[in-house]
């Protein structure tokens, strides 16, 4: 069997996985960076999840690397696009004008970016990728970890690797089942956390909704009717007892009030801050960019309430159950899209259905229009040194304080509100306000493992807590952290625990982060204390 050794060793290559890439290579470190999926990037790209970013994103809440890919976007699009020249002028180009995001971009956009921020560092193999490659097996020795099996998916070949310091970066904490971390997985209970909005008992199976994406264009007139899914005529039953209306409707449920919300297709082409209909919500390309008739349709992407799978989990289950799930999630939009294609009422009312829409796989990079892989919300999560709680961040959990609690060690920043989505034991949203937040850095350190850092979702924080720390530019700050974290420890010749437990290794640390890495680690007063919006 091969055998590879490395300085800094990171399992999944997603958006928290890329960055903890870029901090390590920018201190001097070699990397190797595995991926399931033949695209880096997660959510920006595989799972094909436009951006959901803070309200500050264009001048602060996120890092310089960060700042530079989003940037990156708009270049690509100003130098590869035939842009109008008023679109070209935007300082802040939004390429799908979709209401979710400043920044609303097609997947392989932001491969070819981040591919770009990569390629200086793959040019004398100080950075090995391998693609279509998955963890099967842990080493462990006592505390640490001593090496990684992964598995090449096409051919099934399998090869070690190992590195003084291992990223955790999978989309759903891989490591710490293989390497049996202490972890969590799914609600805790308010008997441990103490958190207001947290269940009575704890609950394991209690997870968010999964969702795979898809991208569509709509050519009036044209018929792209694809094949009846299997679980169809299920999914056009459906309706689960918390939800106002049928699965497959225009009839959704209001993340905050629960109050049934009617959101059609093309009915409110709003494209105000998350206004407007389903169609402009994550639109990814928008026509009005480019001279009249260069395109036939925009694009845009469903990941919308209709396509949120909560009929089981995926973690803590037999490969057998969390298959059967994945292709639940898989079928359901499929269903989504062939009722709107047959049976959706229309907005004009001239009758259901729109066979125009098409399914853009060459958007997605697959043969079936679906993003590579699925959208996961939440992922196994370390027991940590430190835990965030809602007390630390919540407005309603913090009662009369004023601002999310201040961290001392801080490695990074974060704004958004607390939104889970509806779980697999039937609880509704919990989308509640939060304040403007840091991110401890005693949250990337395990309970008891050495030599394994988190690099993405799977840090301390709870059920609760997940919901805001899970965006994406927050996931990309916890993995830079991470990288940055792993390489500081091998530069210094510390452990990152004594780094976080001794004040002048913070401190230095800190000062690195700041300085020539770009991170933010504190909100100015003006932004640290106004709440997440009711959207």
């Amino acid at each position: 069997m091969n055998e590879h050794h490395t300085d800094i060793l990171i399992i999944g290559g997603g958006t928290g996985g890329v960055a903890a890439a870029l901090s390590a290579l920018r201190l001097g470190r070699k990397v190797i960076l595995t991926e399931e999926t033949d695209w880096i990037g997660g959510q920006l790209t595989s799972q094909a999840v436009p951006p959901d970013e803070g309200l500050w994103i264009e001048t602060v809440g996120c890092t310089a690397s960060y700042r530079a890919f989003r940037e990156g976007v708009r270049s690509y699009y100003r130098q590869h696009y035939p842009l109008r020249p008023e679109s070209l002028a935007e300082k802040e180009l939004n390429p799908g004008a979709g209401t979710v995001s400043r920044l609303c971009h097609e997947p392989r956009v932001g491969l070819a970016v981040l591919e770009a921020m990569l390629a200086p560092y793959r040019a004398n193999r100080q950075l090995e990728i391998l693609l279509c490659t998955r963890p099967v097996a842990v080493q462990m020795d006592g505390d640490r970890i001593e090496a990684v099996t992964v598995e090449h998916l096409p051919d099934g070949e399998r090869m070690v690797l190992s590195a003084p310091y291992v990223l955790d970066a999978t989309e759903t904490g891989e490591l710490l089942e293989l390497g049996n971390v202490e972890s969590v997985i799914g609600a805790e209970g308010q008997a441990q956390t103490g958190e207001l909005h947290a269940l009575a008992e704890a609950d394991p199976m209690n997870q968010q909704a999964i969702s795979w994406c898809f991208a569509m264009d709509h050519l009036e007139g044209e018929d792209h009717t694809i094949d009846k899914p299997a679980s169809y005529d299920f999914w056009r039953g459906y309706q689960a007892d918390f939800w106002p209306g049928p699965h497959l409707s225009w009839t959704l449920c209001h993340p905050i009030t629960h109050k049934a919300v009617y959101r059609d297709l093309f009915g409110n082409p709003d494209e105000t801050p998350h206004g407007g209909d389903l169609w402009h919500f994550r639109r990814i390309f928008a026509q009005r960019h480019y001279p009249q008739g260069r395109y036939r349709s925009d694009v845009t992407l469903v990941n919308w309430p209709q396509i949120d799978y909560w009929l089981g989990p995926v973690l803590g289950v037999s490969a057998e159950e969390k298959q059967k799930h994945l292709d639940g999630a898989r079928d359901l939009s499929l269903s989504l899209m062939y009722w709107m294609q047959t049976e959706a009422p229309r907005h004009d009312g001239s009758g259901q259905g729109y066979p125009g829409l098409r399914l853009r796989g060459d958007v997605t990079g697959t043969r079936d229009g679906l993003a590579k892989t699925i959208y996961v919300r939440e992922s196994r999560r370390i027991q940590a040194e430190f835990t965030v709680t809602e007390q630390m961040v919540g407005v309603e959990a913090r009662a009369s304080l004023q601002g999310a609690e201040v961290f001392a060690d801080s490695v990074g920043i974060g704004q958004y509100r607390i939104d889970l989505h509806p779980s697999t034991r039937g609880r509704n949203y919990v989308d509640i306000a939060s304040w403007p937040f840091q991110i401890p850095l005693g949250s990337l350190l395990p309970v008891r493992v050495e030599n394994l850092l988190p690099a993405g979702k799977n840090l301390g924080v709870t059920h609760i807590t997940n919901g805001c720390y899970r965006l994406h530019p927050v996931e990309w700050n916890i993995g830079e952290a991470a990288g940055a974290l792993a390489a500081q420890a091998l530069n210094l010749g510390q452990s990152p625990r004594a780094i976080r437990n001794t004040p002048a290794l913070l401190e230095d640390f800190q000062t690195l982060l700041a300085g020539p890495l770009g991170f933010e680690l504190a909100w100015p007063e003006e932004q640290r204390l106004i709440p997440s919006p009711n959207f």
